[in-house]
Parts: structure tokens; C-alpha cells; sequence
């Protein structure tokens, strides 16, 4: 059974910092790729951040220069380190791992809120 365990999420004053931990079990975690996801509060889920099998990362304008991405494969783990927050970078953040067969599991998410 796999499972994905989100931590880390807190309350934090604009301009501050966080990371994000995911820690998998039940797949081959080298062979996944790994997706850091948010919901905010009205709005649909939004994909913040990706990381590949091999360590290549993509991050949408939103995000870019603030958060990073990455992944210890000894540890089956990925992070999101976030810089810089923004109160528009509250919400739910979600981890998700996409096999080679094309099936995507899913954490529980772990909640990020930033306010003064």
C-alpha cells in the first residue's frame, strides 16, 4: 500500500520561510516522479513545484526564485523549501507520486498559513 505523509506546514509571517516534507512508502521511490500541490482557499488546486525521476524540476511563475524543490532518494523524500512567503501562498499543500504505469497517489496535505 503506498502512502505519503506530508509535514512541516505551519503558520508563518509574510517574508518568512518553510519546508515541506514528504516521506513515501510502498513504491519504488527512484523510480517516481514527485509533485508538490496546493489548494487554496476558492481556488482549484495548483500544481507549485515538480522534481523527475532524474532531479529535473519545473516551478510556475508564481513560485519561481521563492521555492525549490527536491528529493532524497536514500530517504524517500522529497522537500519544498519556500522563501519569501506570500500571504497568497496559503493553503493546503499536497505531495503527490506519478509511477512509469501512469497512476498518481496522493498525500493528505499538510496546511501552510501565511499571516501577519
Amino acid at each position: 500500500q503506498v502512502q505519503l505523509v506530508e509535514s512541516g506546514g505551519d503558520l508563518v509571517q509574510p517574508g518568512g520561510s518553510l519546508r515541506l516534507s514528504c516521506t513515501a512508502s510502498g513504491l519504488i521511490f527512484s523510480l517516481v516522479a514527485m509533485d508538490w500541490y496546493r489548494q487554496s482557499p476558492g481556488k482549484q488546486r495548483e500544481l507549485v513545484a515538480d522534481i523527475s525521476r532524474r532531479g529535473a524540476t519545473n516551478y510556475p511563475d508564481s513560485v519561481k526564485g521563492r521555492f525549490t524543490i527536491s528529493r532524497d532518494n536514500a530517504k524517500n523524500t522529497v522537500y519544498l523549501q519556500m522563501n519569501s512567503l506570500r500571504p497568497e501562498d496559503t493553503g493546503v499543500y499536497f505531495c503527490s507520486a506519478r509511477t512509469p504505469a501512469g497512476i498518481t497517489h496522493w498525500g493528505q496535505g499538510t496546511q501552510v498559513t501565511v499571516s501577519s
